[in-house]
């Protein structure tokens, strides 16, 4: 059985069924959705559609023999009807080329949507998007893969695939207009007849090219996938300078930022430039190839046509019969760069699947390295022998046992590392070390982050947040704002803005309080919520928190003094002197303390 990591980095000959394998298993599911009917009779549609061009590619030809046979002839009335003729292919040609693009473009938006949809369910679902940050793996940038990887992937995979049955189709049947009207050739100085001599120089004319032009284009999947990584990188760190621009303007860090953001650029023009080289190779292989093509089979062919045995217009429709043939065989070289793309882009989405996937994985497994969270009929909260640990198993703190009952109020304090990762187990964000968690079910609880997050929109939105904006009437919503002190918002609530931007930390913070009037959870978790807040002011904000909600269940993480006469106990959190690790480490014994 293999390992994760042996799976995640398989061995080179196994590398592109292994790839195909992650492929069928991530959008394989999508075939068999909900809405599978419409998917499949789109498929079935667009395949027929493919068909239908194939079939007009074979009318073409065939109508440009009778073209150029009337033309040898000069015979008027022939040529009109063959104008005719031409106007009537010209007319479906366009009719099926309209309708294919429509069902493509909508297969193609449909499957897109359908995966975001999956990925973004997983990805903000079970804390994973916070988790994965803690966890090694081939998953930075989630946002860039889920908004361009798989936007490539889908797209790019469909147009393939729409292409890759088209010259199959072609390849079929100009196989067999090739050798039938192509005859048969004696080779020189030798009795050796060779029939339907057109069609192995097609194949050897392919052949030479697929061979080269694959030779040409390895440099090409290499430099495109380190591209789309660089750019993935550069779009993130200007997006996390955007986030942080308050203390970024405020620490006078643009020149840091500067330099961070010309560093990841650079890395953008260096894979540029290879990609450059890469495709200087391929497109000048490519030039020469597709300039030969048409010209090559008028050659090879021309001896038959001033011999007698082919009239112009079988040599013409031989020639396209040549040309469309080895274009249905070059599939592979003319789609190179698509294909590095679609590759790139589907690796990037399938690690984070796949991470997610073993992060889950992870957390089902019971070999004591993980915090059991559950769910209890009991009125209290229970922590027994609990041992946090960091995501490399350095243990911060062991053997705690605590019990909080409903509408106590507990003071948590001491190392900061150690109380900011209880915060997170309670929260079910840190699954790091052993013991029990036992949360009670009797009602809900409701974390305050030191920062509250407040989504842009009306203030009404981000104050009711989670809930929808309707959840509260606007009279007890004004209410929770006085308790809050930041009754002079009240003129605001319908008026959209960057909430986290235009207030100070005091009135966010404020606001936070606020949302747990309106909710009035049976069980508050604090992590420094206050920590903007003056003695006084904080002193005044957990009396109306405690007035207002006398039964709720209170644990605050915070480092102020003054707080004890607060709340009914404190409980005080070190980190565990010296170094103990939970798990065996490479180069280390099991839980040496050094």
């Amino acid at each position: 059985m293999q390992t994760p990591e042996q799976e995640q980095h398989p061995s080179a000959a196994k590398a592109r069924a292994y790839f195909l394998r992650r492929v069928i298993r991530l959008a394989g599911p999508y075939w068999n959705a909900q809405h599978r009917w419409k998917v499949r009779s789109a498929l079935a549609l667009l395949l027929t559609l493919t068909v239908a061009q194939v079939g007009l590619a074979v009318w073409t030809n065939y109508w440009n023999r009778a073209l150029f046979d009337a033309l040898e002839q000069r015979a008027i009335s022939e040529v009109l009807l063959q104008v005719a003729m031409f106007a009537l292919i010209f007319a479906l040609t366009v009719g099926v080329t309209g309708a294919h693009l429509m069902v493509k473009r909508w297969l193609q938006l449909d499957w897109r949507d359908w995966l975001t949809q999956e990925l973004i369910g997983r990805w903000m679902e079970d804390g994973r998007h916070h988790r994965l940050l803690f966890r090694a793996g081939e998953h930075d940038n989630p946002d860039g893969r889920i908004a361009d990887d798989i936007r490539i992937a889908t797209e790019t995979a469909i147009a393939l695939a729409h292409t890759l049955i088209y010259s199959l189709l072609m390849f079929g049947l100009f196989v067999e207009i090739l050798w039938t009207i192509s005859g048969s050739i004696v080779v020189p100085g030798t009795s050796i007849e060779v029939p339907g001599y057109l069609v192995p120089l097609a194949f050897l004319y392919a052949g030479i090219g697929t061979v080269l032009g694959w030779r040409f284009g390895r440099p090409l999947v290499r430099s495109t996938n380190a591209l789309q990584t660089a750019e993935a990188d550069f779009r993130f760190g200007l997006a996390r300078a955007r986030e942080h621009s308050e203390a970024i303007a405020l620490m006078q860090g643009e020149a840091m930022e500067r330099s961070g953001a010309r560093e990841r650029f650079a890395r953008i023009l260096r894979e540029w430039h290879r990609q450059s080289v890469a495709y200087v190779g391929i497109v000048g292989f490519s030039t020469g190839y597709s300039a030969l093509l048409p010209v090559f089979p008028l050659l090879i062919a021309a001896p038959q046509y001033i011999a007698g045995v082919m009239s112009l217009g079988v040599l013409m429709q031989a020639a396209q019969a040549f040309q469309k043939l080895t274009t249905a065989l070059s599939w592979p070289i003319d789609n190179l760069g698509d294909i590095a793309r679609t590759r790139a882009s589907a690796d990037r989405v399938i690690s984070l699947w796949e991470d997610m996937r073993r992060l889950d994985r992870d957390a089902r497994q019971h070999d004591g390295h993980r915090i059991l969270l559950q769910n209890g009929p009991s009125a209290r909260l229970q922590i027994e022998d609990l041992c946090i640990a960091e995501p490399n198993g350095r243990v911060l703190v062991e053997g705690f046992d605590c019990r909080v009952n409903r509408g106590e109020r507990v003071l948590v304090t001491g190392d900061p590392a150690v109380t900011s990762s209880l915060f997170k187990v309670i929260g079910g964000l840190w699954p790091w070390g052993s013991g029990r968690v036992v949360v009670p079910d009797d009602g809900a609880a409701l974390f305050m982050p030191q920062r509250p997050f407040l989504p842009e929109g009306r203030l009404r939105a981000a104050l009711c947040y989670p809930r929808p904006e309707t959840a509260w009437p606007t009279a007890l919503i004004e209410h929770a704002l006085e308790c809050a002190g930041i009754a002079w918002l009240s003129p605001r609530l319908d008026e959209p803005d960057n909430w986290e931007a235009v207030l100070p930390l005091r009135a966010q913070q404020r606001l936070g309080f606020a949302r747990v009037l309106l909710q009035q959870p049976a069980w508050i978790f604090m992590e420094e919520a206050t920590d903007a807040f003056d003695p006084r002011s904080e002193q005044l904000i957990l009396e109306m928190l405690h007035r207002e909600l006398p039964n709720s269940g209170v644990m605050t993480i915070s480092f102020h003094a003054g707080l004890d006469a607060l709340h009914h106990r404190k409980i005080v959190l070190n980190r565990l002197p010296g170094e103990k690790f939970l798990f065996e480490r490479r180069g280390r014994p099991r839980t040496a303390a050094h």
